[in-house]
Order: C-alpha cells, then structure tokens, then sequence
C-alpha cells in the first residue's frame, strides 16, 4: 500500500478524531488533534456536528465513500423494509470490497478497493472489479489463483489483526469466502462506535 494512501488514512482518522480501523499504527493513537498545522481545536459539538461526524466515521470507514454514492445508500436503505439505519449497515456491508475486507485477504478496506479494481476477485467465480458491487446471501467471493502471490495479500493471510465475523465463512487455504447474511449493526465488529440512526436524523433534517 503506497504512502500516500496510508497519510490519507491516517488523515481520516484525525479529522473523525478516532482509531476508525482500530490498528495499531493510527495516528491518534498518540495525536488527538485534526490534521492541519495545529490541529483543529475541538469545541462543544451542536446535535448538526454530532450527526455529520457520524457520517463521516461510516464513510471513511469504508474507505472514503463519496457524498453522492453514500446518500444513494440512505435512500435505498429508506426504500428497503424495516429501520433504515440497519438497513444502510446492511448495504455497507455487502460491498464486495468490505467482504474482500471482512475475509482477511487484505490489511486494509482501501487494499481491498485495489484488489478488487484490479481484477483480482471473482464473485461466484466471474471477475467482478466494481468494489461497491452488492454481494448477495451464499455468494462465493475469492481471490483469483495467480492473484494470491501478491505481497499484501500474503501478508494479510498470514498475520491477520482482526477476527472473520460470524456472517462470513472463509476457507483461509482457497481464498474463499461466502457471504452468510446480510449482518445488523450489533454483529459488525466496528473498533469505534458508528451510530446509523444519526445518519438518519443527518439526512433526514
């Protein structure tokens, strides 16, 4: 992963102001200031502030997501049955590049953008390189044979920092991974708190 994208990621995590990935080389593990010369001063925040920075931890989460594509899952999470904030959990969960992420073949959430760009993963054995592609229950994810020599991959598989969570089932040795269930917010193990219900109250004003 470039240094670049690593000074980007870093930089997320200080203007949320929280470890989002949980790793142990964040910056705010030690800075708890924003980015910026001299960081941003941290005032009291208005109900506006706390809801727009619950939007941006679940978008930088997944990897910076864009304004326009994030809302398009809020409004397709207020069509879907049931409460939108578990809903727009649901739709973040099912890109193919966070199951790329939540299988463990790649260190990080941007990593496994590249990866799956980069014509790398197949879902139900065809490429697929959109990583906002919305994988289905029982859909098999894998990395492709002649992509898993790659150096990040390796590593990833070997040292993982995380944990598969329960709505996945991975076969480690075929890169495989199959998408059990579409989770709720309490069975994804985010590092910080990520509260969908103010994305709601966010979009909903």
């Amino acid at each position: 992963m470039s240094g670049k994208r690593i000074q980007a990621k870093h930089k997320i995590d200080r203007r949320i102001g929280a470890n989002l990935w949980g790793r142990a080389k964040s910056p705010f593990n030690t800075r708890q200031t924003g980015p910026g010369m001299h960081g941003q001063q941290r005032g009291k925040p208005t109900s506006y502030g706390i809801q727009l920075r619950a939007k941006q931890k679940l978008k930088g989460y997944y990897g910076n997501i864009g304004e326009k594509q994030f809302r398009r899952y809020y409004h397709e999470a207020m069509r879907l049955r049931g409460d939108t904030g578990q809903n727009l959990i649901g739709l973040l969960e099912r890109r193919l590049d966070a199951v790329v992420y939540r299988s463990l073949f790649v260190p990080t959430v941007f990593a496994a953008r590249q990866l799956v760009n980069h014509r790398h993963v197949t879902v139900n054995g065809k490429v697929v390189n959109i990583p906002s592609y919305q994988v289905k229950e029982g859909d098999v994810v894998q990395v492709r044979e002649k992509s898993r020599e790659i150096p990040m991959i390796i590593e990833a598989t070997q040292k993982p920092e995380r944990d598969v969570p329960d709505y996945i089932q991975v076969e480690a040795k075929a890169f495989k991974a199959t998408f059990l269930r579409t989770p709720k917010l309490e069975d994804v193990p985010y590092p910080v708190q990520m509260e969908p219900h103010l994305v709601v109250e966010l979009y909903s004003r």
